[in-house]
């Protein structure tokens, strides 16, 4: 029996249960990622006997990522976003192999992806992906405040760029390396046109004699932590980076 339409196969979803395998997996904005999905047997297949199909759930209806039926000579797309960004290999295929790659990662691909692998139309694969994003912030940059007045308090502004996801925002006395009160603080973060976000954090403080503070900007899924000092502007403690 051979479908000719991914429509087709959906049908055949709502009908069938199988024990899930599930996994998580990280990749940053602008790479490639693999999302696995594998047969626990060592065997051949017969593509002609295979249907393969990749899903994402999306305002709480199953869409298609890409699918293979079987008697096709190559995989098929049904959601444009993922048109020529997400690939099946034929050749893995036959070996059991049913992973999906990801090129061009952004930050609208992190969702969970389904992966569904039919043999002579009995499931017999279920892997569910968790695809989680992240990108770099750019390095805080620290504006010191210029000649304030008498009496009146020290503003510094830090800025960063082009990091996912949402940060977290610290300011640190550099004196003995403990965190100022977050109500000292004012921070704005904002997606940008590429999906990123951009943070903006004011600090007011009394004005005192070699005032040094700190700005750090924590990616708490790259366990990332930037931080910039105000009196240096250099960085003494770039935390941990991805290779």
């Amino acid at each position: 029996m051979r479908l000719q339409s991914p429509g087709l196969l959906l049908l055949l979803l709502s009908g069938l249960r199988a024990g899930v395998r599930g996994e998580d997996v990280r990749a940053l904005v602008g790479s490639d990622v693999l999302l696995r999905c594998l047969c626990p047997e060592e065997r051949r297949f017969d593509l002609n006997e295979l249907f393969v199909y990749w899903q994402i759930s999306v305002a709480g209806k199953e869409e298609i990522v890409t699918f293979y039926l079987s008697g096709n000579s190559s995989a098929g797309h049904h959601n444009n976003q993922y048109k020529d960004r997400a690939q099946l290999s034929l050749d893995s295929m036959r070996r059991g192999d049913f992973s999906l790659r990801l090129h061009n990662i952004t930050p609208q691909d992190e969702q969970k992806f389904k992966c569904l692998v039919f043999l002579n139309l009995k499931k017999i694969l279920h892997v569910e992906v968790a695809l989680h994003v992240a990108a770099n912030y750019s390095m805080p940059v620290v504006s010191t405040p210029g000649d304030t007045p008498q009496g009146q308090d020290l503003t510094f502004t830090c800025t960063s760029t082009d990091g996912y996801p949402r940060p977290n925002v610290y300011w640190i006395n550099r004196t003995d390396n403990s965190l100022l009160d977050p109500a000292l603080q004012n921070s704005t973060v904002t997606l940008n046109a590429r999906g990123l976000y951009d943070v903006v954090s004011v600090l007011r403080i009394r004005r005192a004699p070699n005032v040094d503070v700190g700005c750090c900007i924590e990616n708490v899924l790259l366990l990332q932590n930037l931080t910039v000092s105000s009196q240096t502007g250099k960085v003494p403690d770039p935390g941990l980076r991805p290779a």
